[in-house]
């Protein structure tokens, strides 16, 4: 649950609330870290945790200590006033593993700051690897992107919930200009068709994958007709 007055997280208990930092891509600085930690003793945050999505989150802020702890993180804090996408995970991609075909890293902070601000009917995670090996599992996340040699493979309404789901296969060997167009594409889609609070998973559970070939992917000019012809 978020309380949207002061864009934090309301806890478990009903009372308390964490406070969750923007990371983009999961890259924090030496400084970001600092900032973080100097609030974390400040305001006596009781636990600061690493998420699954690579963010920082500060957690158990008494409520007279949220817009405070905000105001020290500045840029750093993200409130979560709406369905926003939550996080763009990426993994170390070309720039530090050997296994990388891509660079996820790049393209995780290119796709972040696109949706930087935009409102969606549920939340939506994003993971893109750099490698068929999907470190940042790809295959589960509501817009999955996936790198090969040949480029980029992206996937659309995975999710590892309580009811999981594989992300539908949407296009291979992309260009990262394109598969930023792509991600954007799909998300105003799901944006314009989606009900109030349906995930990615559930929309296309709903709408069925020959929904979207016929009234997106065939109009998008990158993927070749051929691969997304109706059956």
């Amino acid at each position: 649950m978020t309380n949207t007055s002061e864009g934090a997280i309301l806890q478990r208990d009903g009372r308390t609330f964490a406070v969750s930092t923007r990371i983009p891509a999961g890259i924090v600085t030496p400084e970001q870290l600092e900032t973080i930690a100097k609030a974390g003793r400040k305001y006596h945050v009781p636990l600061i945790k690493i998420t699954s999505g690579q963010r920082i989150v500060l957690v158990d802020l008494e409520p007279d200590a949220v817009q405070k702890v905000m105001n020290d993180l500045g840029p750093l804090a993200k409130p979560e006033t709406e369905p926003c996408v939550k996080f763009v995970q990426a993994c170390l991609g070309t720039d530090m593993c050997k296994y990388g075909k891509q660079d996820s890293i790049g393209l995780a902070r290119a796709i972040d700051d696109m949706f930087r601000d935009q409102a969606f009917p549920a939340k939506i995670k994003i993971g893109v690897s750099g490698c068929p090996r999907c470190c940042s599992e790809s295959h589960t996340r509501d817009i999955g992107i996936m790198a090969t040699p040949k480029g980029w493979t992206i996937f659309f309404g995975g999710n590892a919930g309580t009811r999981p789901r594989l992300g539908d296969l949407i296009a291979r060997d992309l260009t990262s200009a394109e598969t930023v167009d792509c991600a954007q594409r799909l998300a105003e889609y799901y944006r314009s068709n989606a009900k109030p609070h349906e995930r990615t998973a559930r929309f296309m559970e709903r709408i069925g994958i020959e929904s979207l070939k016929s009234e997106l992917l065939l109009l998008i000019p990158y993927i070749p007709v051929e691969k997304v012809k109706l059956s």
